[in-house]
């Protein structure tokens, strides 16, 4: 008997800093709070390609995905949820927007220190921003391919990582 499909949801989440700044949305939704640019991958959109959508759709802000902080798989009863927590920096003009639109109600770059200023959803902001900002290992985007993709060469650099991406000094 063949089993059913499990429905998975599928999420980008995109910490983007700019020096010592890190940008915030102003979401439309959820109580209209601060929250990173995040939000559900596109059917035959990767989570990198969400992250970049995202965050240009909701802040107004072009970027480019340097890095994976980590991908979190939360199984349940009734399908299962996929985030993708991204790393990423401005091209070109960093100037959020700052006229509502369907998106959201604009963006803003912030210190750590101001952080305070901008009621947010949940304490996960302040967490990955402090984790990227103490240089917090962030992972290279390529640990996230297709299915069936060849693998990488390993460089001389990659060498001496292990499975974790932690420097084992071999």
């Amino acid at each position: 008997m063949p089993r059913a499909p499990v429905p998975t949801w599928f999420f980008a989440l995109a910490v983007v800093r700019n020096r010592d700044r890190f940008l915030l949305v102003h979401e439309r939704k959820h109580g209209q709070l601060w929250y990173l640019p995040a939000g559900r991958a596109e059917p035959g959109e990767t989570l990198a390609e969400a992250a970049v959508r995202e965050t240009l759709e909701e802040a107004g802000v072009a970027v480019r995905v340097v890095g994976v902080i980590r991908i979190e798989h939360s199984p349940q009863a009734d399908g299962a949820r996929v985030r993708g927590i991204f790393v990423a920096e401005p091209v070109g003009d960093p100037t959020p927007k700052q006229a509502a639109d369907a998106e959201s109600l604009g963006a803003e770059w912030v210190r750590l220190d101001q952080l305070h200023d901008y009621p947010q959803r949940g304490s996960e902001v302040r967490e990955l921003f402090e984790y990227v900002a103490a240089g917090g290992p962030i992972y290279p985007v390529a640990i996230i391919d297709r299915e069936g993709a060849p693998l990488p060469r390993p460089s001389a650099v990659d060498a001496n990582l292990g499975a974790t991406g932690i420097d084992t000094g071999s």
